[in-house]
């Protein structure tokens, strides 16, 4: 399944470090954080519950760069 969240980030660099931090995430098969747009492209393992599997991404988020937020 996959899913797209806006997202509100600063800097391009900043929307790197979500990214990474999202797909380090388990549930999580593939994510893509497009700052100009500033969206997130989600793809979740087979089985999961996106919103479960997103409460954990934006905590992971956060750890990295703690002004940026994910609209759930």
């Amino acid at each position: 399944m996959k899913k797209t969240y806006q997202i509100d980030v600063d800097c391009a660099n900043c929307a790197n470090k979500m990214e990474d931090a999202a797909n380090k995430t388990e549930g999580v098969k593939n994510a893509v954080v497009n700052f100009m747009t500033l969206k997130m492209n989600v793809e979740f393992e087979e089985g999961q519950d996106p919103k479960q599997v997103m409460q954990v991404v934006r905590k992971n988020c956060k750890k990295v760069e703690d002004d940026c937020e994910i609209f759930l």
